[in-house]
């Protein structure tokens, strides 16, 4: 698959679906690894029983600590892809599509790391049947029930971001919208983080949402070209990114890992998950497009929901027994072949039909709402030609407009306000000695 060349501003996009960037898989991949070795060598862990410190090396914990960063890099991501499956979508499609790509995976991972902490490996982590049953619904958090494995803590941060594009569908995607989108959401929810506002805050992804507002930009230079406005937006949300988690992170990991990385390392790191999304977002990379490279892309959400424990209690059963290197080697194998088998056995099979299913029943709730909505303008003007219509007199009536949504070219489910003129209309034409003039846009 070649990536297309950026095309200048104001150039016609395609009006099909847009082209699967394979980059942009294989660099979610290389982020889904980055974080595996972090969890698997730098990350203090139990599954090392105490001999971590002479297993691992200093120099490895401390470039494997910026492994940690890989989530970040994941949200550069999912704006730029997010923001591309939406665009000319209605908001049906868009939620189902999500619906069928994140829980086919997530609930077999779920209950697969379940089981290995209820049966198997229950020294690895307490938990309970009913958190595991609660986590299966992936809003955890919103209830207060702990992760069962902390990775999930990213798909809490998606959703919200998923809620918000759900919300650019319904109005309807322009290019100015999400300039206006990615500028502003992010420094509002900065803003209102610090006055201490925290449930809206939490709700506003605070301080993750510069990443994707840069992520969303940079779809923009991607599909339009070159062009100084979404280049100031990249720029804006990179050097915010930088301000928020630069102190955060370097505290985090130096308390989780016991080595507290580089300041300047850490923000670098962070200017780099846009960087690399840039990169791709303005240089075809055909060499990528190889079958192999594909299909280990396609493991990335499996692998990331799978491998922690798993691979932990895999390095629990050899140290002492083999060489650290070994023992990491063979979490990873278990870990990938996990993701295969979830890939191949679930989501590859699940996915789509769930997609589909959750799109019709959307559509039919949405189709269902819109007719309770017309049922009471409708009841209102029968009501009142009945009242006005002369007795036996035949009465034409004017057909009452419909609320169903269109699909429109700039995309979204773009709601039709024929009711307010129509009725503004009647009442001018009702009006004694009132003068005709035109309805106001």
């Amino acid at each position: 698959m070649v990536l297309a060349p950026t095309r200048a501003v104001g150039a016609r996009a395609s009006s099909g679906p847009p082209a699967r960037l394979v980059a942009l898989d294989v660099l979610r991949l290389v982020a889904a690894v980055a974080v595996v070795v972090y969890h698997f060598t730098a990350r203090r862990t139990s599954a090392w029983q105490g001999a971590q410190d002479v297993a691992v090396p200093d120099v490895v914990t401390r470039w494997a600590t910026y492994g940690a960063l890989g989530p970040e890099l994941f949200f550069v991501i999912s704006g730029f892809v997010i923001l591309m499956t939406a665009w000319g979508r209605t908001t049906a499609a868009v939620v189902a599509s999500r619906i069928g790509r994140l829980y086919p995976s997530y609930w077999v991972a779920v209950l697969l790391t379940g089981a290995l902490l209820l049966v198997v490996w229950p020294e690895g982590k307490a938990v309970t049947a009913g958190q595991v049953a609660v986590n299966l619904t992936m809003l955890q958090e919103v209830v207060g029930v702990d992760h069962v494995d902390g990775v999930y803590w990213t798909l809490w941060t998606e959703l919200r971001f998923y809620l918000l594009v759900g919300l650019l569908v319904l109005a309807g995607v322009t290019r100015r919208r999400v300039l206006a989108v990615a500028l502003l959401w992010p420094p509002v929810a900065a803003l209102v983080a610090q006055l201490g506002a925290t449930d809206l805050a939490e709700l506003l992804i605070g301080d993750y949402a510069p990443f994707f507002g840069a992520g969303m930009a940079l779809y923009l230079v991607h599909r339009d070209g070159h062009a100084a406005a979404p280049w100031l937006v990249v720029l804006t949300n990179t050097v915010l990114a930088v301000v928020l988690r630069t102190s955060p992170t370097v505290t985090g990991l130096g308390h989780i890992t016991g080595l507290e990385p580089s300041r300047v390392g850490v923000a670098v790191a962070i200017g780099l998950c846009v960087a690399l999304v840039a990169l791709v977002a303005v240089i075809p990379m055909p060499g990528l497009d190889r079958s192999w490279l594909v299909a280990s892309a396609a493991l990335t959400y499996p692998l990331y929901l799978v491998h922690q424990y798993w691979g932990l209690w895999v390095i629990s059963r050899l140290v002492g027994r083999v060489p650290a290197w070994v023992a990491v080697l063979a979490a990873l194998v278990v870990s990938f072949v996990l993701a295969w088998a979830v890939h191949r056995l679930v989501e590859a099979r699940y996915a789509p039909a769930l997609r589909r299913t959750a799109e019709r029943a959307l559509v039919r709730a949405r189709d269902a709402l819109l007719e309770r909505v017309n049922a009471g303008p409708r009841a209102l003007r029968a009501a009142a030609v009945g009242i006005t219509a002369p007795s036996g007199a035949g009465v034409s009536r004017p057909a009452t407009p419909s609320l169903a949504p269109r699909t429109t070219a700039r995309g979204g489910d773009e709601p039709v306000e024929d009711i307010v003129r129509t009725t503004r209309s009647a009442r001018r034409r009702r009006a004694p000695g009132s003068a005709s003039r035109p309805e106001a846009p």
